[in-house]
C-alpha cells in the first residue's frame, strides 16, 4: 500500500500547484483594463519592461544611445562612451555600470544597469499603475503555468514509481495507473483551460499591460522612423535589430573567471 502515499503526494502537489495558478487569474482578471489604458501612455522603457523586464531595459538603453551615437557598440562585445552626459536616469545606470574608465563588455554592462536603482523605480511605478505584476511575475499566470507543468510531471513520476514497486495480486497495476490519472487529468485539464483564456502567458505584464503594448505596435506600424526601430526592439528584444554589428555586439555571451573574461560559444 505504499503507492498510495505516493498517489496522496500527486494530489497534493497537482492541487496545489492548480489552485495557485487559478488564484492568479483571478487576481489578474480583477484589474479593470479599460480604465488604464485611457489613463496611462507608454514609454519606449515601460514597453520594454513589461515585455521583457529589467534587462530588456537595459537593453533598449543601450541601443538608443547606440544609435544617437552616443555609445559605440563593437560587434566583439565591448560598449565606449562617447558621450559621458546621460540625457535620463537609465543612460545614466548605463553609463555609471560601464565605469570611468569608458570602456567595459556589455554583459556585465547589462547585468548593472538592469538592476540599477532607475528600473526598480520604472518597476514600481508600473506595479502601482496596474500594468506590471509584482516580484517579477513570480504570482503571476506565467510562473502558474510553469508550476502546473512541473506538477504534472511530479504525478507521472511519481506513478511510475508506484507502478515499479513490488505489488501484491490483489493490487492491479491497471488500477494504480488510473488512480494517477485522476490528478494528471486535473492538471492537464488546468493548463488546457488556462491556454484557451488567457495566452499568450506574460511573465512581466498584466492583462492590462499586454493590451497597453500590443497598442503601442499598432501605432507603430506603417512607418519606418528610428522610434519604430526603438520599439521593435524593446517589444521583441535585441533580436530584432536588423543592423549585422549591432546584433552581434549583444551575440556575445561572456562568463568571468579570476581576473579575466573568457568567450562562450
Amino acid at each position: 500500500m505504499f503507492w498510495v502515499l505516493f498517489l496522496l503526494a500527486a494530489w497534493a502537489v497537482a492541487g496545489v500547484a492548480c489552485l495557485r495558478l487559478c488564484l492568479a487569474a483571478v487576481r489578474a482578471a480583477a484589474v479593470d483594463p479599460h480604465a488604464v489604458v485611457r489613463e496611462h501612455t507608454l514609454t519606449l522603457y515601460e514597453a520594454a519592461f513589461l515585455s521583457g523586464g529589467p534587462r530588456r531595459v537595459a537593453d533598449l538603453t543601450l541601443v538608443s544611445m547606440a544609435r544617437q551615437r552616443r555609445l559605440l557598440l563593437a560587434h566583439t562585445g565591448w560598449a565606449t562612451v562617447v558621450d559621458p552626459c546621460g540625457r535620463d536616469d537609465m543612460e545614466r545606470s548605463v553609463i555609471g555600470a560601464i565605469g570611468p574608465q569608458g570602456q567595459s563588455r556589455i554583459a556585465p554592462v547589462r547585468t548593472a544597469a538592469a538592476a540599477a536603482d532607475a528600473v526598480r523605480g520604472l518597476a514600481d511605478r508600473l506595479v502601482g499603475a496596474g500594468l506590471a505584476l509584482p516580484d517579477g511575475g513570480t504570482g503571476g499566470v506565467a510562473a502558474g503555468v510553469r508550476r502546473v507543468r512541473a506538477a504534472a510531471a511530479a504525478v507521472c513520476a511519481l506513478g511510475l514509481v508506484s507502478l515499479a514497486l513490488p505489488l501484491p495480486a490483489t493490487e492491479p497495476r491497471l488500477l494504480i495507473a488510473l488512480w494517477f490519472a485522476l490528478p494528471l487529468a486535473l492538471t492537464l485539464g488546468c493548463l488546457a483551460i488556462t491556454r484557451m483564456e488567457i495566452h499568450p502567458y506574460a511573465r512581466w505584464a498584466s492583462p492590462a499591460g499586454q493590451r497597453l503594448v500590443g497598442a503601442l505596435v499598432r501605432q507603430a506600424d506603417g512607418t519606418a522612423d528610428d522610434r519604430t526601430f526603438l520599439t521593435s526592439v524593446a517589444v521583441r528584444g535585441v533580436h530584432a535589430i536588423g543592423e549585422p554589428d549591432l546584433r552581434a555586439a549583444f551575440a556575445h555571451r561572456e562568463k568571468y573567471a579570476g581576473d579575466r573574461w573568457e568567450r562562450r560559444a
